[in-house]
């Protein structure tokens, strides 16, 4: 029998992350200091790797909780701009009370979809988007606008996840998660956290955007923590896509399949803690 083809839906797609992330997005806040031992290193590079200097305008695309934005506004000093949106209105708020606990004054917060800036042309040096761009259905679409907003010169730097099989912090839990709900396999084209995770992809959505000189650098995130339970812990409570794969399930369920994930991460733990092998890509090109 033919394997029938299932659609993607974009737009249902979109709604549900907005509702995701006004749902999750206190608990992203809430555990921002372990959140950033692992992803901080993904933050720098792409900060150095864009050239951020004082003075500059930047644009901060899925800012999510205010990161990069508060260390590009620690970058860009007073005399700077830094623009963070997102598609959540209340995650932006969240990370408008980060930058005013900084006392960053320099950053402002939009709600705003990356797909589609209400923003002039030419209008900032840098545009960053650190672990957002995979979860847009159409990144090509994004980056195209990216470029838009421009200056000639400027510099665009992105961080995504690279493959499932160096991720193990992600492809574990997913795999559990999708064997016990049952789902079907991603459809081609379907964002996720791993759908830019080969360097050519991220290269040749750079090349079909317009951008030049694009180069993708791997930066080792490995996700260190006390022990498989907090991971697990904090998996539950910040990472809003493995609660929507399972949201299907009854809750007694997921309580099993969160129950069977941690019985897996275990593997992960030693007489040091727990590591479970994570890699980010951060790419950069230039308009």
């Amino acid at each position: 029998m033919a394997e029938r083809q299932v659609s993607f839906d974009a737009a249902k797609y979109k709604n549900t992350q907005r509702e995701q992330w006004n749902k999750d997005g206190a608990a992203w806040r809430r555990w921002t200091p372990t959140l950033e031992r692992w992803y901080g290193p993904l933050t720098l590079r792409m900060l150095d790797l864009a050239r951020i200097k004082p003075g500059q305008r930047i644009l901060d695309v899925a800012a999510g909780a205010g990161e990069p934005a508060v260390s590009a506004a620690e970058r860009v000093g007073p005399g700077g701009h830094v623009l963070a949106t997102d598609i959540s209105e209340g995650i932006v708020e969240l990370a408008l009370q980060v930058a005013r606990e900084r006392g960053l004054s320099q950053v402002e917060t939009r709600v705003m979809d990356g797909e589609k800036l209400d923003l002039p042309d030419a209008s900032f040096d840098a545009v960053l988007c650190r672990l957002g761009l995979m979860y847009m259905p159409h990144p090509v679409t994004a980056l195209g606008e990216w470029r838009r907003v421009l200056k000639p010169g400027g510099r665009v730097a992105v961080a995504v996840f690279s493959t499932p099989d160096r991720n193990d912090w992600g492809a574990v839990p997913a795999s559990i998660i999708r064997r016990r709900a049952q789902l079907p396999p991603p459809v081609p084209g379907q964002p996720g956290p791993f759908s830019l995770g080969d360097p050519g992809v991220l290269e040749r959505a750079f090349r079909e955007a317009g951008f030049a000189d694009a180069e993708v650098h791997a930066v080792p995130v490995p996700h260190r923590i006390a022990s498989a339970a907090e991971y697990v812990q904090v998996a539950r409570e910040a990472f809003g896509g493995f609660n929507a794969m399972m949201a299907p399930l009854p809750a007694p369920e997921r309580e099993s399949v969160w129950s069977e994930i941690e019985a897996s991460m275990r593997g992960f733990e030693s007489p040091g803690g727990f590591e479970a092998p994570g890699e980010g890509l951060v790419g950069v090109a230039t308009k």
